[in-house]
């Protein structure tokens, strides 16, 4: 196999669109944290050490998962169900990725900083993970390492595990349940074949699920407007906030209401804008 082809089939493995993300929050922890950003490369450095670890996450997790990912039609054509690479590369590649990233926050961050980040691979790859197969909780407790890469930007130019590390806890947490439990509706049959006890699975009717889209919906609305309460953040981040949280709610409903798989997608991008977008109104307001 060439060594371009080598290099695409393991970076796939790292589920870059995922890991993007994680960047992405990782750096909005950072900026809020900082109210700015003192150094760049400190930054830079910081988001590169979180974005390592959650690829290597990414990548043990495709491991764990590489026979069921066989099941399903979405996942089927991934780089271990088809062979392209050996469990046992992957395994050592994800190992890899998650030390580097930790030995980079332990060397050039901060302790604190880095044991988060090993919690957060440790709950996603063997918490997490099995969890799929067991119980529909498995999206809330999933949320858990999923909000921790914008805790561990705030914790890595702070320092501190403190109320803003919550909040930002507290948003992300929120988000992903609209954003998770509309993928779960959208592929409800693939998981049901798979064996995963996603909540679309269990109620197939989606009276659970759409009761904690709205939920979660509002709740977000209602909590990402505190930071400007409490001088986290300014107006401008305070007039993004609310503007995105109802625009969030409003696909939330347009999804309740009719419950169609075109529904539950536009939900999700807007939940892919959400963030980003978000994102820049802090990065308006703190220059600004």
């Amino acid at each position: 196999m060439p060594r371009s082809e080598s290099f695409r089939h393991y970076f796939r493995l790292s589920k870059p669109g995922i890991t993007r993300m994680v960047m992405i929050t990782a750096a909005f922890g950072y900026v809020m944290g900082g109210r700015g950003v003192d150094s760049i490369g400190h930054l830079l450095l910081s988001v590169f050490a979180i974005g390592l670890a959650s690829a290597g996450s990414s990548v043990l997790n495709n491991f764990l998962e590489r026979d069921i990912d066989a099941l399903m039609g979405r996942t089927a054509s991934r780089e271990l169900p088809m062979g392209k690479v050996s469990p046992e590369n992957a395994l050592g590649f994800g190992i890899l990725l998650v030390f580097l990233g930790l030995g980079l926050l332990i060397l050039f961050v901060n302790l604190l900083t880095a044991f988060l980040v090993l919690v957060t691979a440790f709950t996603y790859v063997l918490i997490y993970t099995p969890l799929k197969r067991k119980t529909w909780l498995n999206t809330s407790i999933g949320a858990v390492p999923g909000a921790m890469p914008m805790v561990c930007g705030w914790v890595a130019t702070t320092q501190q595990f403190d109320l803003g590390a919550w909040l930002l806890f507290a948003i992300m947490f929120c988000w992903q349940h609209p954003h998770f439990y509309a993928i779960a509706w959208m592929y409800k049959d693939d998981y049901e074949k798979a064996g995963f006890k996603m909540l679309s699975v269990v109620d197939p009717a989606g009276y659970r699920l759409f009761v904690q889209v709205i939920l979660y919906a509002l709740l977000l609305l209602a909590i990402s407007v505190i930071p400007a309460g409490i001088g986290m953040a300014g107006p401008i981040y305070l007039v993004g906030a609310v503007s995105l949280g109802l625009y969030f709610v409003y696909y939330s409903i347009a999804f309740i209401r009719t419950h169609s798989r075109k529904s539950a997608r536009d939900l999700l991008k807007a939940s892919i804008i959400y963030l980003p977008a978000l994102f820049g109104f802090v990065l308006l307001d703190v220059m600004i």
